[in-house]
């Protein structure tokens, strides 16, 4: 099974990342861009089993390794 993981930071949390981005955007002509957030997205490959069992193990890994929960919001899309 594959599943992607995105990770976010929540609103309101400086987004350094983001900012230098939309500063180059702007510098490149693009001024119409008010905004960007930068995250990262995470794909896993896991072995076939219970929707229930999967989305508990991946909710497991994202609150102990691939997110921060305090400063990061995440999203589980699974394919299968």
């Amino acid at each position: 099974m594959k599943v992607r993981v995105t990770v976010m930071y929540k609103s309101g949390v400086l987004d350094p990342q983001g900012k230098t981005i939309l500063g180059s955007l702007h510098q490149l002509g693009y001024r119409e861009v008010t905004d960007v957030r930068a995250g990262k997205i995470l794909e896993l490959s896991l072995p076939k089993m219970a929707r229930t069992q999967l989305d508990k193990k991946v909710k497991e890994m994202c609150e102990k390794l691939l997110a921060n929960p305090i400063i990061e919001d995440y999203s589980i899309d699974v394919a299968e």
